[in-house]
């Protein structure tokens, strides 16, 4: 199922967030979205998941989800959002007990994104017993329990260290190869987004316009560090970013 996005623009009472987006999310396919902070990014993502509706512009579905999708549009949160009292196992369940979804079909589609996402021996494991990184390898199992058409992903890796944050890289980088799916991943680091991104938007400061759109037509997996062509990429993203960056950073301490 691809995403196209058709003259969105949007506000807030008299603050203009977002002015005159146009953009394709083709299936199987990461498309990143990067500017400086306020641009809008989150705004717009909320607008594609149906969380807020825009106030200009037409936001399509065209095609069918995968087969099996119960959630076509399916979001991997920032805090991780798992629910304390319950196991790993028990808050992948969650989603499908949404769905009247129990028993043996349950538990093979558990079985299988922990098997994908390399958390099997942690199934009976509380969050709380979870390093960062692992909470966030739960949150994205649970979304691809659903099957998915596309995952909105707001920030996935920001409250995770570095270290951490390379290993979750990897880890996605191996999910998509395995088994391709197409997300729209909201992210401030350049680094993620050469690393994940086959399309890159920029976004200018609010209100949010599509400064440009990069392709990599890399595959993801044969993408690493001392990588000369995405060095060059990233060193292009931040010199169209940089002075918006730097007003947008002195706009924040102002208020």
């Amino acid at each position: 199922m691809d995403i196209r996005l058709d003259a969105i623009s949007h506000s807030y009472g008299d603050t203009e967030v977002l002015r005159d987006i146009s953009l394709d999310i083709p299936t199987g396919r990461v498309v990143c979205l990067v500017g400086p902070s306020g641009c809008g990014k989150s705004t717009l993502l909320r607008l594609i998941g149906g969380l807020e509706r825009a106030t200009k512009g037409h936001i399509l579905q065209l095609g069918t989800p995968p087969e099996g999708c119960l959630n076509p549009l399916t979001y991997v949160f920032q805090d991780f959002a798992l629910l304390p009292w319950r196991s790993v196992w028990g808050n992948i369940s969650l989603v499908l007990e949404d769905h009247g979804i129990k028993g043996a079909h349950a538990n093979a589609i558990i079985a299988d994104v922990l098997a994908r996402t390399r958390l099997s021996d942690f199934s009976h494991a509380l969050p709380r017993q979870l390093s960062g990184g692992m909470k966030q390898r739960v949150a994205i199992a649970r979304a691809l329990a659903v099957k998915p058409a596309v995952m909105l992903m707001d920030e996935p890796l920001s409250a995770l260290d570095s270290q951490t944050r390379e290993l979750l890289m990897d880890d996605l980088v191996s999910l998509w190869t395995r088994q391709p799916f197409t997300a729209v991943y909201v992210t401030h680091n350049l680094a993620e987004a050469v690393r994940l991104g086959h399309r890159i938007v920029v976004l200018s400061r609010r209100p949010g316009e599509i400064r440009d759109i990069v392709e990599i037509d890399r595959p993801l997996e044969g993408r690493g560090h001392g990588d000369r062509a995405l060095e060059d990429t990233q060193r292009h993203l931040w010199d169209l970013m940089r002075d918006e960056a730097r007003a947008a950073d002195e706009e924040l301490l102002d208020v």
